[in-house]
């Protein structure tokens, strides 16, 4: 296809990869932005930006059954018991992040 631009990246462990600098630009993308991706019937796959006041169109109707259900159920909430914080620090002990932490600049 001419005059497509390509950019490549490459995925983590955790299928995590960063969006290459030439795409962020293109796409007007800064931190925290969401994006979204589509697959089409062939396969191929598209990304663009989501406005901040649009990110998540199920979220809202997602919350409100969840606040119907709590006022049906009240008594079906349970608090977090001590078993389960312990088992959830355990997996998570020795794991050290820093979301804040810029990105080396010459990534970005």
């Amino acid at each position: 296809m001419p005059g497509l631009d390509q950019e490549f990246s490459t995925l983590t462990d955790r299928y995590q990869t960063t969006i290459p600098a030439s795409i962020r630009r293109a796409l007007n993308l800064t931190k925290g932005d969401r994006i979204r991706y589509s697959l089409d019937a062939s396969g191929r796959v598209y990304i663009e930006p989501i406005p901040a006041n649009g990110w998540d169109t199920a979220l809202g109707p997602f919350l409100d059954l969840l606040e119907a259900d709590i006022r049906a159920r009240p008594t079906a909430l349970v608090s977090v018991g001590p078993a389960l914080v312990t088992q959830m620090q355990a997996l998570v002990e020795g794991v050290e992040i820093d979301l804040d932490t810029a990105l080396d600049p010459q990534n970005d």
